[in-house]
């Protein structure tokens, strides 16, 4: 078990290997921070359920560990949060700290996951097939050249898909399956009429 101070931003999702930059401004996670930097500057991204303060939270979250960091005059930072590993909610504990912290623990997850050569150019397929939807610009030669963990994590972290999709994606108990959820989310979005629409699971 290890005790996690929590950042539950609703929207806002990290992956394991990714990286997440932060305007951290409310006073309360001004101390988070502080506090994080004071010890071993982990950070714990969760998202709440529903979008008001001491909202329950979902099961699953992402380690942050904080590398760039910048210190404002008037105590903001900006800082950016290193994804390391998932964790899962054991239990919210009773703090006197202004910031929520929890009880968890890390999930062990298979280290250097790989797809199928056919996996992988599904995913690619329906990702080009999305871009140009989108009218995104995308680099396919650099694409191509990211390991899969890094290309599945990093779409998954920055598609424009609604927080509960974004949460399924990072449960999802392994690389092959969330591959194939982003599929299926990328073809269910196309299928829309409205590509602002937010896409849903629900």
């Amino acid at each position: 078990m290890i005790r996690i101070p929590i950042f539950p931003l609703p929207g806002a999702i990290l992956f394991p290997g990714l990286q997440l930059p932060l305007h951290i401004f409310e006073p309360r996670y001004r101390e988070l921070v502080g506090s994080a930097l004071a010890k071993d500057r982990l950070i714990g991204m969760i998202q709440p359920q529903q979008s008001k303060d001491g909202a329950p939270l979902y099961d699953i979250g992402c380690l942050g560990r904080i590398g760039d960091v910048e210190a404002l005059e008037d105590g903001r930072y900006n800082i950016v949060l290193d994804g390391e590993t998932r964790f899962r909610l054991v239990r919210e504990l009773d703090v006197r700290t202004s910031f929520r912290q929890i009880e968890a623990e890390i999930i062990d997850d298979a280290e250097d996951e790989v797809l199928s050569s056919v996996e992988r150019a599904g995913f690619e397929f329906e990702a080009r097939r999305f871009a140009d939807m989108q009218g995104y610009s995308v680099d396919w030669d650099s694409v191509e050249r990211l390991d899969d963990e890094t290309l599945i994590n990093g779409v998954a972290q920055i598609a424009p898909f609604d927080a509960a999709s974004k949460q399924a994606l990072l449960e999802a108990p392994n690389l092959a399956q969330r591959c194939e959820l982003m599929i299926q989310l990328m073809q269910f979005f196309a299928l829309r009429d409205d590509g602002d629409e937010i896409v849903t699971l629900q």
